[in-house]
């Protein structure tokens, strides 16, 4: 299963490219509108995905190595904290990227706008609680996906019956 707070930012990230739509920037964004993008991505809480890939990448290549050579785990695990930080610095570019991808999409002022009020104590607050918030939506929707295909087969087997048809 994604994690909320993966599929949170994705979607997150997927509603912000789209919000502007048809704009189109002639000269590519300005620089005022790539900061403020830059400061959505980050007080949209979606670097938090970011940060997440490294650790699990490192564990990864922790558990795939050391399941067939445990004999080196301790020097392993000390080569990967040391590169820990090397492979930090690369996330800057993913962040670049996110705000050159938004800066692409919105006009500088619908950025502005957008970075002030994650900046906002509602912003922030919405940032804080929407991980937890997520967990119900889930739950919400998947009950009403349950209840809908229990609904649709009936509907359309009430329908279909009325041609004659059952199934």
């Amino acid at each position: 299963m994604v994690s909320p707070i993966r599929f949170d930012t994705l979607f997150l990230a997927a509603f912000l490219a789209t919000a502007g739509g048809g704009l189109a920037h002639a000269d590519g964004p300005t620089p005022a509108a790539i900061d403020a993008a830059r400061r959505i991505v980050v007080g949209s809480g979606m670097t938090r995905s970011f940060d997440l890939v490294i650790p699990e990448m490192m564990g990864e290549l922790d558990r795939n190595v050391t399941a067939t050579r445990p004999d080196i785990s301790d020097s392993l695990h000390a080569t990967l904290k040391a590169l820990v930080p090397e492979f930090v610095r690369s996330e800057q570019a993913v962040v670049d990227g996110a705000a050159q991808a938004l800066a692409k999409r919105m006009s500088e002022q619908e950025l502005k706008d957008t970075a002030d009020f994650f900046n906002s104590p509602s912003g922030k607050k919405y940032v804080e609680t929407e991980p937890l918030a997520y967990n119900d939506i889930v739950a919400a929707v998947q009950a009403w996906r349950q209840k809908l295909s229990v609904d649709v087969l009936a509907r359309a087997r009430e329908e279909m019956k009325k041609k004659g048809v059952e199934f």
